[in-house]
């Protein structure tokens, strides 16, 4: 007996697509740090990639977790961790912008969606 796949909803699946993009150019953007060593002088330059790898990770783990609210939300928070990072690289704030743009045009415009489409099956329900 096959099991039928959970119907994805515009807000996850644009959502998704983006923050898994995102996530390797936050990768690429550790390695950025790295090799432009703009930590202070006590932190290895090393942690850049330690930093953009992990984001990049959680980045990919939180595309999976969009169906929850509290999972677009995070999406978000790391939002706000890529804009932070414009203090150390000013390049970043450009990505932080681009990608940011995308999540929220995602996550609102595909939740008007979702809500649109919820709203024509109501309809097809009640009016059989």
């Amino acid at each position: 007996m096959s099991r039928s796949r959970r119907r994805r909803g515009a807000a996850e699946s644009l959502g998704s697509v983006v923050l898994g993009f995102e996530s390797v150019v936050v990768f690429l953007g550790g390695l950025t740090v790295y090799g432009l060593d703009p930590l202070p002088a006590a932190v290895p330059a090393w942690w850049g990639v330690v930093v953009g790898s992990v984001l990049a990770v959680v980045m990919i783990l939180t595309a999976g977790l969009l169906r929850h609210r509290w999972g677009i939300a995070l999406g978000w928070a790391l939002q706000v961790i890529l804009a932070l990072g414009a203090f150390l690289v000013p390049a970043l704030a450009i990505v932080a912008l681009i990608f940011g743009g995308m999540y929220a045009y995602a996550t609102i415009k595909g939740s008007a969606l979702d809500r649109r489409n919820a709203a024509l099956a109501a309809d097809r329900t009640n009016g059989e």
